[in-house]
């Protein structure tokens, strides 16, 4: 399983989400939509085109999992389903 997860630094969802990831221990690669060129337009493509952060992507051997600004619920269940079939 893999963890890309696209935020803002001043996004309160994004800093919740990205405690869920932490507090899980879960390894991901945080990327700052704000701050790298391009990456809105790359998690646009990804997410069907919506602007909302936290857009979270879960690769599993069966398949991608994008999250468009999940609940602490929603993100758990995704990870450890990714996990359990991973």
């Amino acid at each position: 399983m893999s963890v890309v997860a696209y935020m803002t630094s001043w996004c309160s969802d994004c800093a919740r989400s990205r405690r869920v990831l932490q507090r899980a221990g879960v390894a991901f690669a945080e990327i700052d939509i704000d701050k790298i060129a391009g990456a809105e337009t790359a998690m646009r493509g990804l997410n069907g085109g919506s602007n909302k952060v936290p857009t979270i992507l879960v690769d599993t051997p069966e398949g991608r999992i994008v999250l468009v600004e999940p609940g602490d619920r929603e993100l758990l269940q995704t990870l450890e389903r990714a996990a359990v079939t991973g």
